[in-house]
C-alpha cells in the first residue's frame, strides 16, 4: 500500500496551484492533509475513488487535517478526545481493519518558543494517544509534525537550537516518541541521506537553493518496520512551502 502525507498550507490555494493534478499522479491509497485552513462546504473536492474525511478548527482559516481513502474505515475519530487539544482540527485517525492510521499536524512552538509549554502538554498526550492505539494494532501516523529530528534534517543546524521546530525539548519529546516503539520510515531506509528536506520558508528563496527542514514524517510501529518497501520525499511537487512525503508498506 502507498500512503502519502502532504502539509498543503491551505487547500483552497493549493488547489490553484495544481493540487489536484498531484493527487492524482501520486495515486496513493490513502492521502492525508494538513493545514488545510478551510471551514466545511467552503470547497468542493472532486476526488473519485475515495472516501473523504476532514476536521475542522474551531477558529477559521486556520490548522485543519483531511483525509483521502480508498478503503473504506471501520470508525473515523477525530481529535484524542482532549477537549484542550481538540480545538484546531490537528488530528484524523482512521481505524482500517488491520492497522490505525493517524494524520496529525502537530502545533508550532512560535517565534521565541511562546507556545513551546502547550506543545510540550501536547506531545504527551499524543504520544499516550498514540500507545494506546498500538495496543490493540500497528498504527502508522504522519503528517507535519513541526520538528527536524537530528541535524541531518535541516540546512543551518548550528544557528537554529532556539529556534521553532528545533529546540532541544522539541527533538527531546520526538526521541521519546520513538523510543516508545516507533520508526521513522525515511530514516530506516536513508539514514545518512544529507539535504533531503519537506519545508522551506518562503523567505531568501529557500526552496531553491534547498536550505530546508524535514519536518513532515511516515511513523510506524516498530512490529512493522519490516514492512516498509521504500519511503520518498517528492521535493519536484510545488504549490505549498511543504512537499509530500510518501512511503510504500506491504501490507
Amino acid at each position: 500500500m502507498r500512503f502519502v502525507s502532504w502539509n498543503v498550507n491551505g487547500i483552497r490555494a493549493c488547489v490553484n496551484k495544481g493540487f489536484v493534478e498531484s493527487f492524482e499522479s501520486l495515486d496513493a491509497d490513502i492521502f492525508a492533509l494538513q493545514e488545510s485552513k478551510m471551514q466545511k462546504d467552503q470547497l468542493v473536492l472532486d476526488t473519485p475513488g475515495y472516501h473523504q474525511y476532514w476536521n475542522y478548527a474551531v477558529k477559521k482559516g486556520y490548522s485543519g487535517t483531511a483525509v483521502f481513502t480508498k478503503k473504506e474505515p471501520v470508525k473515523v475519530i477525530n481529535g484524542m478526545g482532549i477537549e484542550r487539544h481538540d480545538q484546531e482540527g490537528r488530528m484524523i485517525t482512521l481505524d482500517m481493519g488491520d492497522f490505525y492510521f493517524v494524520c496529525v499536524y502537530v502545533p508550532n512552538s512560535q517565534n521565541e518558543l511562546k507556545r513551546l509549554e502547550y506543545r510540550m502538554d501536547w506531545e504527551d498526550c499524543f504520544r499516550e494517544y498514540l500507545l494506546g492505539l498500538k495496543k490493540e494494532k500497528p498504527v502508522i501516523v504522519c503528517g507535519d509534525m513541526n520538528v527536524a529530528h537530528n541535524e541531518i534534517d535541516l540546512k543551518n543546524p548550528a544557528t537554529n537550537h532556539e529556534s521553532a521546530g528545533f529546540s532541544d525539548e522539541e527533538r527531546e519529546k520526538f526521541g521519546m516518541l520513538l523510543e516508545a516503539g516507533f520508526t521513522d520510515s525515511f530514516r530506516f531506509k536513508y539514514p545518512d541521506l544529507e539535504d533531503a528536506y519537506s519545508w522551506w520558508s518562503y523567505r531568501t528563496k529557500a526552496r531553491e537553493r534547498n536550505a530546508g527542514w524535514r519536518i513532515d514524517y511516515f511513523l510506524v510501529s516498530n512490529e512493522i518496520a519490516d514492512k516498509i518497501v521504500d519511503a520518498k520525499i517528492h521535493s519536484e511537487i510545488l504549490g505549498s512551502d511543504h512537499c509530500p512525503v510518501e512511503v510504500e508498506l506491504d501490507i
